[in-house]
């Protein structure tokens, strides 16, 4: 018998799973989020970082414009050219920024999520279009509240710590991010990582 087979920690951790699979679940889906959203705070100021040194960040990108508030157009995705130290919104280099880090998170939070939350064996290929249709939904609508408290938080922070507010705002901004893809994608992910029986799939 292995060690493993014999930790104690092991063996209440399976009983509790037996028991309790969908609250095991939750806590495994937490703990790995929690790790992914690390891996975000890390990158999205790197990224930004580098995209300031291009024309990106002077080139506006505000598109999907749905309404107005306050007098002002308000754009699901809405971030002005300029950089935000500045009183810009970023611009495209921001945008790619936030975007390229959220991709490559998704990918890394898929087969993580997959292979050791759910121990699905449900076709790959299936999981991932649902989970792709999902993400695009989850961006658009987490984009659109973007504009209620990111130019608050970054006016906040800057105002409050000056340059270095800008890097705190980048950590509050990706948290918010990762919270409202936290609450809504574990059903989601209970419902494409599924456990088939051998054939099938």
């Amino acid at each position: 018998m292995s060690d493993m087979a014999t930790n104690p920690v092991v063996r209440i951790w399976k009983g509790f799973s037996e028991k309790h699979p969908t609250i095991a679940q939750f806590l495994v889906f937490f703990i790995v989020s929690n790790g992914v959203t690390v891996l975000q705070m890390i990158l999205m100021p790197l990224f930004k970082w580098m995209f300031g040194f291009t024309s990106l960040v002077d080139t506006n990108f505000q598109i999907l414009q749905c309404g107005s508030v306050g007098g002002a157009p308000y754009y699901v995705f809405d971030y002005a050219a300029g950089a935000i130290s500045q009183g810009g919104g970023g611009g495209l280099a921001y945008f790619l920024a936030v975007e390229i880090t959220m991709a490559i998170a998704q990918v890394i939070n898929f087969f993580l999520q997959r292979n050791v939350t759910f121990k699905s064996n449900s076709s790959v290929a299936k999981a991932a279009f649902w989970y792709v249709v999902a993400y695009i939904i989850i961006s658009i609508g987490a984009a659109a509240l973007q504009g209620f408290y990111k130019d608050p938080i970054y006016n906040f922070f800057q105002n409050a710590l000056g340059g270095v507010g800008v890097t705190l705002a980048d950590v509050v901004t990706m948290i918010i991010n990762c919270a409202i893809s936290f609450w809504v994608f574990f059903p989601i992910f209970k419902v494409i990582f599924k456990q088939e029986p051998e054939g099938e799939k």
